[in-house]
């Protein structure tokens, strides 16, 4: 039985700033449709969907809507100009009565409805237009990243409520695994063009390669066809000039064609560099307890970080794992406990609220900051050791020479995470510190961002709540489940939910209590089993207790010896100096290097 439509845009063309953005677009949303729309970022998709909402009027073509038919649109930035309290906005035109849809949403989505607008965070803002949207039940709904900024306990109530509606949705998410739940049809944006598959988002990778390569195979053959048209205009017209003139213009028409294709836009050139070698013991917290106004965000918590971890920490939003992550990075004193870091760390840094860029900056500006710009040159960043221009380097990250000097606030969110990815991949680290880093990328972005941190020969914290990308990355998941409780893992998401029994929607519920289980990080790239403990001997115990102060130390002669090193002149003024610290050095690491492993052998064992 045929649906009735929804929506049916005919013809739809657009054009900002002289490129078009759609051209000769037909769409039609029936009854029951649950579609993603997928697509670069930048390709226009929520400009599709304000064209849908008709908050966007194009310039040529309709927008079909029959009548009665209600459309919801949830955008990224609402404008909740002229109410008082986030209930006051998500409550606005239901009918009298109603308000209990209003304060259901706000308990699922886990924001108070109470709270004044003028101290509301962005977060909060978007999760009370969500709350908005699904109290007014439109027949419609139009989702612009729907999971940002929703923690994993929410993504899954709102899983929930997508799942068990009877209206329509159109939605736009990062989330793969929200997508996967939720989507039975996927809208594909690509330059320009809008094609759907009947299928859910599981099958939009398979059917995007196939496009492509349809795509690439239809070029050659053309590339072929004008080469050979071509021969034949040098080689074979001169006798037959009038007969011919058909053909030229036929090749004139091949080479129209083949200008006027788009061509894909490539993902970004993404690299990253360990820099100098770490030590193997990274980070180890012994006891580590802090509280903020009696709140308690960790509690004797023990862990212990080794080079090439990928630790991952979930938790619901205002637990504290960016707390704790910057107590275990050193940028925040503990109440409690010690933090001891290993050598030679190069910490990078990649915050939730992309604070290390200014929007009133321009994108050339940003980068070429601090210590990224090099001494005496304007125009040229340092990249990992090498000097390259600022534009050349903006290229690799997709940007074209026109962003250059606009403002960073003109970028779209996504742009935005990857001029900090720009900036944070220029200089050498060897522990990487992610924050919501998955926030606005498009999909072909975090397949690569995966890919490096999956080459990346450093160590990784990582805070996220996109399930998918923690279950691809993370070697090592610590549950942060609320007052002071925090438990580590081994593997991802799906890993963390089978061994605490979880199904994959929860996260630190009180329903599902934390198995009792010490907050240490377990050896998750063993692949043998350990023996069994069999306690230490007198004698190991004082080697266990004298470690310490050894490690120390090494590591701070190992750090004078660097620092020795470092003058530019040592080598050509005393070589012998230079040979004898150079062998010095070398003698240390290595040392440090038993130590250390003598150190996790007495410590596991204990």
């Amino acid at each position: 039985m045929a649906r009735a439509p929804l929506l049916q845009l005919t013809d739809i063309s657009l054009t900002f700033g002289g490129n078009p953005v759609f051209d000769g677009l037909d769409l039609t949303i029936q009854q029951g449709d649950r579609v993603a729309l997928v697509g670069r970022n930048g390709s226009g998709k929520s400009t599709l969907m304000k064209v849908m909402a008709g908050l966007v009027e194009p310039d040529r073509g309709s927008v079909v809507m029959p009548a009665g038919t209600s459309v919801g649109y949830m955008e990224q930035d609402p404008d909740l100009g002229g109410f008082a309290t986030l209930g006051d906005f998500a409550a606005d035109g239901l009918p009298p009565g109603e308000a209990y849809r209003v304060e259901m949403a706000a308990e699922g989505l886990k924001f108070r409805a109470d709270t004044p607008v003028s101290t509301a965070s962005g977060g909060e803002r978007r999760r009370a237009a969500l709350a908005r949207l699904l109290a007014r039940s439109p027949d419609l709904m139009l989702l612009d990243e729907p999971t940002n900024h929703l923690d994993i306990e929410a993504i899954g109530w709102l899983e929930t409520q997508l799942s068990e509606t009877r209206a329509a949705f159109v939605l736009i998410s990062h989330d793969r695994a929200f997508l996967r739940a939720l989507a039975r049809a996927t809208l594909w944006i690509d330059r320009g063009e809008v094609r759907r598959q009947d299928k859910g988002f599981d099958a939009f990778e398979d059917w995007r390669e196939t496009t492509w390569a349809a795509e690439d195979d239809a070029r050659h053959k053309l590339d072929r066809k004008i080469k050979a048209e071509a021969r034949w205009a040098v080689e074979g017209i001169s006798a037959r000039r009038k007969r011919n003139q058909g053909r030229v213009r036929a090749l004139a028409a091949l080479r129209a064609e083949r200008a006027a294709q788009i061509r894909r836009q490539g993902t970004a050139a993404m690299a990253m560099d360990a820099g100098t070698q770490s030590g193997k013991r990274v980070i180890e917290a012994r006891g580590l307890s802090k509280s903020f106004d009696g709140k308690p965000i960790v509690s004797g918590f023990d862990l212990r970080v080794l080079r090439g971890d990928r630790v991952a920490f979930v938790g619901p939003n205002g637990v504290g794992k960016t707390t704790l992550i910057k107590l275990l990075t050193g940028e925040m004193q503990p109440d409690a406990g010690t933090v001891t870091h290993g050598t030679n760390l190069e910490i990078a840094v990649f915050d939730q609220a992309r604070s290390a860029i200014d929007p009133a900056q321009s994108l050339w500006d940003a980068m070429t900051a601090g210590e990224l710009r090099v001494s005496g040159r304007a125009d040229q960043v340092m990249v990992r050791g090498q000097p390259r221009h600022v534009v050349a380097y903006l290229k690799d990250f997709l940007f074209d020479d026109a962003q250059a000097r606009a403002p960073v606030g003109s970028l779209s969110g996504g742009e935005r995470a990857r001029l900090l990815l720009a900036r944070i991949m220029a200089r050498p680290s060897n522990l990487l510190v992610l924050d919501e880093p998955t926030n606005d990328l498009d999909v072909e972005t975090l397949d690569l961002l995966q890919d490096i941190l999956g080459d990346y020969a450093g160590t990784v914290l990582l805070v996220s709540h996109d399930r998918d990308f923690i279950d691809r990355v993370a070697t090592t998941t610590i549950a942060m489940e609320g007052n002071g409780r925090a438990t580590a893992y081994p593997g991802g998401w799906s890993d963390y939910q089978a061994q605490r029994g979880g199904d994959g929607d929860g996260e630190g519920s009180a329903e599902k209590p934390a198995p009792a289980k010490p907050a240490t990080n377990p050896e998750t790239r063993a692949a043998k089993p350990k023996p069994a403990s069999q306690g230490l001997s007198f004698t190991e115990k004082a080697r266990l207790d004298a470690l310490p102060a050894e490690i120390a130390r090494l590591e701070a002669e190992i750090a004078k010896l660097a620092e020795f090193l470092s003058a530019p002149d040592l080598y050509t003024s005393a070589p012998a100096k230079f040979q004898r610290a150079t062998e010095a050095l070398t003698e240390r690491q290595s040392a440090l290097s038993a130590a250390e492993e003598e150190w996790l052998t007495l410590a596991d064992r204990a």
